[in-house]
């Protein structure tokens, strides 16, 4: 192994506030799912996250540059798969987002992400800053915008969301000029009638709902609403683990997934939720510096791009559950339920770590 390269340069700090956050979710998976139909979900999270950490240490010390090597490939692979899911998937309540491999059920979606952010740290990389012309944006715009339709048609609104940061900070990293970005928000402005029509009739209902949620208080406002009570009734300290009215009696729909943050809220109170932004937080900024610190602009923009979606996740599901965003299905990362999810981050913490660790190699 080469001198350089080395244990001590990990980024503990960052990888300790991320393992915290994964047992805290694993703590309120258990103490949402007990008794219910979903009884042992925490068991199967704590395999995730055990497999999540192994990856993470095999891919801490692979050098990124060989896996961007073959992000063309891994882009045409997860395409295939993408539309092998919209045609053989898994069908549940009327979408496709999950192929059966074996025994496992995989959300081909979330290794999307991760082979856009190589892709576009591949090419992006390529680039001194200030560089990127209109044709290149167009480009970039290609390779982001082919997996986000697929994923938009299974359908998985929340998930296509997600891979618009990154290609926006990304871009801007590049040093796109502003008026390009301009362009982008006008065109993004002017198709937003057109992405209405195409909506389905539960996710138009869902905007209605976020837009005014006492209008229909049992059905289509009742998530968010029980959610709202669920955070408030949290107070300062919380209930305890396992002692939250709304979570417990199942009011609150779905907590050990898309709304664990409002049964974690109800349970831990104003400074358990304090706590968890903090470590949040704490992983974000280890995320920049390391994206100030990589050796080279392709390990900047690989970083970058899974900060975008990072922050994203958390900014949408956090203000979903407190009923400022609409209900998305954007899971919180470490915390909500979810092999796929668990896996693709822990890889993109090991991947942010393989750069942190070669910060100092020329």
């Amino acid at each position: 192994m080469n001198r350089l390269i080395s244990w001590k340069d990990s980024d503990w700090a960052l990888l300790g506030a991320a393992l915290l956050i994964a047992v805290m979710g694993i703590v309120q998976i258990y103490s949402t799912t007990a008794g219910t139909r979903f009884a042992g979900a925490h068991v199967r999270q704590i395999c995730w996250v055990l497999l999540g950490i192994g990856l993470l240490l095999l891919v801490c010390f692979y050098d990124y540059h060989n896996l961007l090597n073959y992000a063309p490939w891994f882009y045409l692979v997860v395409l295939a798969l993408l539309v092998t899911t919209l045609l053989v998937g898994n069908e549940i309540s009327g979408a496709r987002r999950w192929i059966q491999l074996g025994g496992l059920t995989i959300q081909i979606s979330e290794i999307a992400k991760l082979c856009v952010i190589l892709l576009l740290a591949r090419f992006l990389g390529e680039f001194q800053v200030g560089e990127v012309s209109f044709l290149d944006l167009g480009k970039v715009a290609l390779a982001v915008g082919i997996p986000t339709v697929l994923i938009a048609l299974q359908p998985d609104l929340g998930t296509a969301l997600t891979m618009v940061p990154i290609a926006i900070i990304t871009l801007f990293l590049a040093g796109l000029r502003l008026r390009y970005f301009g362009a982008m928000l006008l065109i993004g402005v002017l198709a937003l009638p057109i992405a209405v029509h195409f909506l389905r009739p539960y996710q138009k209902e869902r905007i209605a709902t976020f837009l005014n949620p006492e209008s229909d208080p049992r059905d289509s406002g009742y998530q968010v609403l029980q959610s709202k009570i669920a955070v408030g009734s949290g107070q300062l300290w919380g209930k305890g683990t396992a002692q939250g009215t709304q979570t417990q009696l199942r009011f609150l729909p779905v907590p050990h997934t898309d709304f664990i943050f409002a049964a974690y809220a109800e349970e831990h109170g104003f400074f358990g939720v304090l706590l968890g932004l903090m470590l949040y937080g704490i992983v974000m900024l280890r995320l920049v510096a390391s994206a100030q610190t990589a050796p080279d602009a392709a390990g900047m923009f690989l970083v970058a791009g899974f900060l975008g979606v990072f922050a994203f996740q958390i900014l949408v599901n956090v203000g979903m559950v407190v009923g400022y965003l609409p209900v998305t299905g954007i899971p919180l990362p470490l915390m909500s339920y979810g092999g796929s999810s668990v896996v693709f981050t822990c890889l993109a913490l090991g991947l942010a770590n393989s750069v942190r660790i070669r910060r100092f190699v020329n």
